[in-house]
């Protein structure tokens, strides 16, 4: 039956109070639904459809930043078609499609997936800006030199961002596990914060925001491959974001949501909460 000849309304398959058009959005939702070296419990390639299926129980106004997704302009381009078993061909298309964004004079809103396709976000990025910092909120230091032989992994995936952009331009915010090397490493460049003003040093910067969503305590994100006790609670990841609004952020991902791994569904809808918060300050 032909689709047009029907009266509706039928369902977006939208983030709920997405933009219709590409070119009068602002920012750019982009799926990266790939999970092809995750360590512990696999699903990440999930969460992009989920988020979106679960987006529609959440309203679009933010009483934290007093603004509606219907302001932010923002167009969801859906989910990218990544093959398996190439990590490096992932990384490619990632890029490509990330570069396409930023120069139409666009920001992404990338939805993982595992925490490697940031990786792929900086290296386009670094096409269009200098003086870029990265924020990480992550309950891992994810900076392994390899794993199990493979340089390409999320467990390893802020040790080839710090490569990119100097460790120095690194904030590591709610860490909690890691190898004793990757904690040295942290220590030798100070990039584990503790407090919001430790941040001010890169005002001056390009901001890219990640956030793994396992830095939340599993009490309220049980929905993560590998989930750490004595995590950040929701309204405390929320101020940090609050700190962050005035700063310059050039894009930002939300990544590591296993969704099925929670099967009440609360933690998918703690990641819609939190991307809707994500756009009010991009």
């Amino acid at each position: 039956m032909n689709k047009n000849i029907l009266n509706g309304p039928f369902l977006s398959k939208d983030f709920i109070g997405a933009n219709e058009k590409f070119e009068t959005s602002k920012i750019i939702m982009m799926g990266m639904p790939y999970d092809g070296t995750t360590t512990n419990r696999p699903g990440t390639r999930f969460a992009p459809q989920q988020i979106r299926l679960e987006s529609i129980g959440i309203e679009t106004y933010s009483p934290i930043f007093d603004k509606d997704l219907e302001d932010c302009r923002f167009f969801d381009a859906g989910d990218l078609e990544l093959p398996f078993g190439n990590a490096q061909k992932v990384l490619d298309i990632i890029k490509e499609n990330t570069e396409c964004i930023y120069k139409n004079g666009k920001k992404i809103l990338g939805i993982g997936g595992e925490h490697l396709v940031t990786l792929a976000e900086i290296q386009a990025l670094k096409e269009f800006y200098d003086n870029i910092a990265v924020i990480q909120f992550d309950a891992h230091t994810d900076l392994r030199e390899e794993y199990l032989g493979e340089n390409l992994t999320h467990s390893g995936v802020m040790k080839q961002i710090g490569k990119i952009t100097g460790f120095e331009n690194i904030a590591q915010i709610g860490i909690r596990s890691g190898e004793k090397e990757e904690f040295e490493i942290m220590k030798k460049y100070s990039t584990q914060k503790f407090s919001h003003s430790e941040l001010d040093k890169f005002k001056n910067k390009n901001i890219f925001i990640t956030i793994d969503l396992d830095v939340l305590d599993p009490s309220v994100m049980s929905g993560v491959g590998t989930p750490e006790a004595g995590g950040l609670s929701y309204m405390e990841l929320i101020g940090w974001l609050k700190y962050l609004k005035d700063f310059n952020i050039i894009g930002m991902d939300v990544v590591e949501l296993a969704p099925d791994i929670d099967t009440s569904k609360n933690s998918t809808a703690l990641a819609c909460k939190l991307i809707r918060e994500c756009l009010m300050i991009l």
